[in-house]
C-alpha cells in the first residue's frame, strides 16, 4: 500500500537552512557600539561649543550646563513616564551612592576640561583623554586587582614616559590632561558598577539633582556679583547657554547607554574619537602651537596606545575563538 507524501522532511530541511536569528546580546553590542560612537564624536566636537560661547567663563559654562541639562532630564522622565523608577533609584543606595560619586567626579571632569579649552589649552585637554585608555589599565589594577598582560605593562610604562617627556616640554606636570583622564577614568568605572540597576536617563536625572543646588547657587551669585553673560549679552548668548543642556545631556546619556552594553575595552577604543577629534579641532579651528618636543611627546602617547589597542584586539580574538570552541564541544 502505498504511504502518503513525506512533507515533513522538506520542512525541516527548510528550516534547517534559515538563517538563525540574531541573538539579543549581538544587538546590544551594535547598539552599544553606535551609542559610544555618537557620545565620543559630540564630545570630540565640544570645544566649537564653547567657542561660541565667549565670553562666558568656565564656572558661569559648566553651572548652566548643570542646570539646564536638569530641565532636560525632568522632561525626558516625564515623557517617558519614570518618575517611579527615579524615585526607586534614590530608595536604592547600591544606585544613590555610586551615581552620587559620579556627579562629583564629572563635575571635575567638565570644570576642567572648559578651563582648559577656554584658556587656549585645548591641545592639553585633549592629551587627558587620549592617556584615558592608561588610567583604564590602571583602575583594573589599583582597584579590581586585575593582572596586566606584557603589552598592556609596556604600554603603561610608554605612557609614563610620554607624560615625563610632556611635562619637559610644557615646563609644569600637565595637571589638565592628567585631572581629565582620571576624572573621566573614574567616572566610566562608577557608572559601569552600577550597570543595569540604573539606566541611561535616570543615571543622568540623578546626577544632575546632585549638582543642580550647587549649580544654582553658583548662577545666582554670578548674577548678583554682575559676572553672569547669561542675560547681558543678547537674546543669541542666552539660548546658547540655554542648549547647554541638550548638548550635555545628549552625548552623556549615549556614554551611559554604551557603557550598560560594552565592556570596558570596547569602550576604550571608541573614545579614541573624542581626542582626536579634540585635536585637529585645536590645531585647525584654534590654531593652538605645537613645539616640536610637544609632538615628540604626543608621539610617545600614540605609541602607547598603539601598543594597548594591539593588545586589545589580541585578547578580544582570543576570547572569541574559546568561546567558540566552548560552544562546540
Amino acid at each position: 500500500m502505498p504511504t502518503a507524501p513525506d512533507t515533513a522532511a522538506p520542512s525541516e530541511s527548510r528550516a534547517r537552512k534559515q538563517p538563525a536569528p540574531l541573538k539579543a546580546v549581538d544587538k546590544d553590542t551594535t547598539a552599544g557600539v553606535l551609542f559610544g560612537i555618537g557620545a565620543y564624536g559630540l564630545w570630540g566636537l565640544l570645544p566649537l561649543y564653547f567657542f561660541v560661547l565667549a565670553p562666558a567663563g568656565a564656572v558661569e559654562i559648566v553651572a548652566n550646563r548643570v542646570v539646564w541639562s536638569l530641565l532636560f532630564c525632568t522632561l525626558l522622565i516625564t515623557i517617558t513616564r519614570s518618575w517611579r523608577v527615579l524615585g526607586a533609584a534614590f530608595r536604592n543606595r547600591t544606585v544613590i551612592g555610586p551615581l552620587a560619586i559620579a556627579a562629583g567626579l564629572i563635575a571635575v571632569n567638565w570644570l576642567t576640561y572648559t578651563y582648559g579649552v577656554t584658556t587656549g589649552q585645548a591641545v592639553e585637554a585633549s592629551l587627558g583623554y587620549f592617556i584615558n585608555p592608561l588610567v583604564s589599565v590602571l583602575l583594573g589594577v589599583f582597584v579590581l586587582k586585575e593582572k596586566l598582560r606584557p603589552l598592556q605593562w609596556a604600554a603603561v610604562g610608554i605612557g609614563f614616559i610620554a607624560v615625563g617627556v610632556l611635562t619637559v616640554s610644557y615646563g609644569k606636570l600637565p595637571w589638565i590632561a592628567l585631572t581629565l583622564a582620571l576624572s573621566f577614568g573614574l567616572y566610566g568605572f562608577v557608572k559601569k558598577r552600577v550597570g543595569p540597576r540604573a539606566d541611561a536617563i535616570t543615571s543622568l536625572t540623578v546626577e544632575t539633582i546632585v549638582l543642580a543646588p550647587l549649580a544654582a547657587a553658583t548662577m545666582i551669585f554670578l548674577a548678583v556679583s554682575g559676572a553672569a553673560t547669561l542675560t547681558t549679552n543678547g537674546a543669541g548668548h542666552f539660548w546658547l547657554l540655554a542648549a547647554s543642556g541638550v548638548i550635555t545631556a545628549v552625548p552623556l546619556l549615549f556614554f551611559g547607554a554604551s557603557a550598560r552594553r560594552l565592556p570596558m575595552t570596547t569602550i576604550g577604543l571608541l573614545q579614541y574619537f573624542a581626542p582626536v577629534l579634540q585635536f585637529i579641532v585645536a590645531l585647525a579651528v584654534f590654531k593652538e602651537a605645537m613645539t616640536p618636543d610637544r609632538w615628540i611627546g604626543f608621539g610617545v602617547v600614540w605609541l602607547a596606545l598603539l601598543v594597548l589597542t594591539v593588545d586589545m584586539l589580541r585578547t578580544a580574538r582570543k576570547n572569541s575563538v574559546s568561546r567558540k570552541r566552548a560552544r562546540a564541544a
